[in-house]
């Protein structure tokens, strides 16, 4: 079983704090951990000005002359501190048993409730900031009437809230962020920062509008949210609750390094990754235009008295008499006694019973929560990455399913595989960052295996071999060799071969449609557009590699500065805007004659083009995606309709691509091929559904079930191509 990428499963994740030290530290992204150090500095001062104004109500309350006990509100405080830490430990080591779609599906729903916990604390804490602090004393008062085991539930009640609410989103924002230090590291620090700033407000050492403070970190806060809900939807799609997972609204990672500086600071503040759907990005626009405006106009109208007395009652550290319950006693007097006034009775004054009972409850419910949870059965071993060692510590497992838990301990990110003795390989991580641990599995059958360690400073690090024997029960994926550049260069050469007649085809289909221009016949130039651009379509697998030219034949106004009227908006979708746009038959002169000249220059130059190896697999894949991104929403339609005539061209593009990589698949995946050209074959039954006798229909025009029908087909052989980029990648420095 291949893993790839790390990420997918925050569960499989352990950092080795003890021997972080300098070297772990300096190798912190600190884009990554940034946001995380927001959220703990904003939710522990949260936290923290509860503890604060709790601890300034009993010391208030206290006889005059005497020194109040505050310890009921520390045995409090330890009890909330225990259940968000149980209920952290459970949820990281309940998902290890769990299936990869349903940690997955556990890891998306939780990712929206966190969301959805954080959006409302914020906007709680803006409404209720005036008579926070009063509201508090009332409950120390009520509780100190009952007896200090009271005051230990009101202490437990009030901080165990803002510490779940804070586990989950410092959990799921650590999820989003991937399998690194960073996240721990950015917490911890944010955490440590606000317990001292607490103990300085308290002590009146220091003073400062956290008013001002929280209204301002809350932008970023929902910037950070919205990153996160569209994390968590695409692990709800990826688990196959939400449809779209192949829907892309972009996907940049052929084109920028997802492991720059620049980019892993923009995904590590806003999560928007280099390739995302179209409903991540939906969700992550709209949840900001609407919870960014609310908070916004929410400001105008309630911000100002809130903030200021959110930064006296924490520049004092003691709550305004004010904003007591004593305001409004008939209402306090009618009012039916709460749930945890009667748990208050209950505790009396007991506090060490209290405390105790809130300390170790939730630590012995989450041991009998991890003993009872079944395991896998996969064996998993403990292997590390040094500077000088690729997999120390790997002992002779056994056959079947295996696990090996891979901790880096090196500074450098690298990418771990487990070769069997052909090369070929059993399993894969292909990215493990420094100070990182994340889980391998592989499906073992009897014979020797090989840890390699491809780190990113240029060194590759062998573990010796081990043997493995036993009764072979190994049912995953067979092993795979990596390709090479000298596997995949036929297929590329075969292309390039099959471009040449397909430019000169289009060359002559283009004079047809200029002829028909100059005889101003606009019905036939209509009609003789179509062939012309499914053409183009089936050169599917090579026009990345045409440059400039390949924009200039098939290129999109996006972008540009005037859009469909910018002077570099030219080719193919240029004549099909003006043929459906009432442009006239001069005006379109010109663009034929310029679109004529570039596939002439194109044709010219096609001997010196050279077509990556690598990019093959990758457009077998591509050439449908990009139809599925583009012309199932109308992206590069300017008035044609010809979106499902556009897809079937690249249905054939794909199978002409297929066709020349089925040795090197087949070698390696005896069933995809066939499983692939069967789906392909459903899918052009379903395309060829659309048409109205012999005539392709604009998409408008076609039955929902008939579109639906496209889109599922689309959507299954999508899935089995994602696997052939995989399958045929070159390793780096091959």
């Amino acid at each position: 079983m291949v893993v790839r990428p790390v990420g997918t499963s925050l569960s499989s994740v352990r950092f080795d704090l003890p021997r972080i030290g300098e070297a772990y530290l300096s190798a912190v992204n600190w884009s990554e951990a940034v946001p995380n150090l927001l959220i703990g500095l904003r939710e522990g001062l949260e936290a923290g000005l509860i503890v604060t104004i709790l601890l300034a109500a009993v010391r208030k309350a206290a006889p005059v002359g005497q020194r109040a006990s505050t310890t009921p509100v520390w045995l409090g405080i330890a009890g909330a501190v225990s259940l968000s830490l149980s209920a952290a430990t459970v949820l990281t080591f309940a998902t290890d048993s769990l299936s990869s779609r349903a940690q997955e599906l556990v890891g998306g729903i939780l990712s929206v409730l966190a969301v959805c916990l954080v959006t409302v604390m914020i906007f709680w804490m803006r409404r209720t900031a005036r008579t926070l602090s009063g509201e508090i004393n009332t409950k120390v008062t009520e509780a100190l009437a009952l007896g200090t085991g009271a005051l230990t539930l009101t202490a437990f009640l009030a901080v165990s809230r803002e510490g779940l609410e804070t586990m989950l989103f410092l959990w799921t924002a650590a999820k989003a962020a991937g399998d690194t230090v960073a996240p721990i590291v950015g917490a911890a620090i944010g955490i440590a920062i606000a317990i001292a700033l607490c103990i300085l407000l308290y002590r009146r050492a220091v003073k400062f509008n956290l008013g001002t403070f929280f209204s301002r970190t809350a932008v970023l806060l929902i910037v950070i949210a919205a990153g996160v809900l569209a994390y968590g939807l695409g692990d709800l799609q990826d688990a196959g609750l939400l449809p779209g997972s192949n829907w892309i609204a972009w996907d940049l990672t052929g084109h920028i390094d997802p492991g720059s500086w620049w980019v892993t600071l923009i995904q590590g503040v806003t999560e928007l990754a280099p390739r995302m759907t179209v409903l991540q990005v939906v969700a992550w626009v709209v949840y900001l235009a609407i919870v960014l405006t609310t908070f916004v106009l929410a400001g105008r109208t309630a911000t100002t008295p809130a903030a200021k007395a959110v930064a006296q009652s924490a520049d004092s550290a003691v709550p305004d008499e004010s904003d007591t319950a004593d305001d409004e006693p008939a209402a306090v007097a009618a009012a039916p006694v709460p749930l945890s006034q009667r748990f208050g009775r209950l505790a009396g004054d007991r506090p060490l019973a209290t405390g105790a009972a809130f300390v170790l409850t939730p630590a012995i419910l989450a041991g009998i929560a991890l003993a009872v949870i079944p395991r896998s059965n996969a064996t998993t071993s403990a292997v590390t990455v040094t500077g000088s060692k690729c997999a120390d510590g790997w002992s002779s497992p056994g056959t079947g399913s295996q696990t090996f838990a891979v901790t880096n301990k090196s500074s450098n990110a690298g990418e771990i595989m487990l070769l069997d003795s052909s090369g070929a390989i059993a399993g894969e991580i292909e990215t493990l960052g420094p100070a990182t641990t994340a889980n391998l599995t592989a499906s073992l059958s009897s014979g020797s295996y090989t840890f390699e360690c491809r780190m990113a400073n240029g060194k590759t690090l062998q573990s010796s071999a081990v043997s493995v024997s036993g009764a072979s029960s190994a049912s995953g994926p067979a092993p795979y060799k990596p390709a090479t550049l000298a596997e995949l260069q036929p297929a590329a050469t075969a292309y390039q071969a099959y471009v040449r007649p397909k430019l000169n085809t289009l060359q002559q289909q283009v004079n047809t449609i200029e002829a028909d221009l100059r005889s101003g016949d606009m019905a036939k130039a209509r009609t003789d557009w179509l062939p012309a651009q499914l053409t183009w379509e089936q050169v599917g697998a090579a026009y990345d590699s045409f440059g400039d030219l390949g924009d200039a034949i098939d290129g999109l106004p996006w972008g540009l500065q005037n859009g469909v009227n910018d002077k570099d908006f030219t080719g193919l979708h240029r004549l099909e805007y003006g043929l459906w746009h009432g442009q006239s038959a001069s005006t379109l002169l010109g663009v034929t004659t310029d679109l004529h000249a570039n596939i002439t220059k194109l044709i010219g130059q096609l001997p010196k083009i050279t077509i990556d190896p690598t990019d093959m697999p990758i457009r077998a894949h591509e050439i449908l995606e990009d139809a599925q991104r583009d012309k199932m929403v109308g992206t590069d339609d300017f008035g044609s309709g010809a979106m499902y005539p556009e897809t079937s061209a690249d249905v054939a593009a794909t199978r002409v691509v297929l066709s020349m990589l089925a040795p090197q698949i087949t070698s390696r995946r005896p069933q995809l091929v066939k499983t692939i050209t069967s789906q392909l074959n459903s899918l052009d039954a379903a395309l060829d559904a659309t048409k109205h006798g012999d005539a392709w229909r604009p998409m408008s025009q076609v039955p929902l079930s008939a579109q639906q029908q496209v889109n599922a087909q689309l959507g299954n052989v999508l899935e089995s191509l994602s696997l052939v980029p995989d399958l045929l990648e070159v390793p780096p420095n091959s």
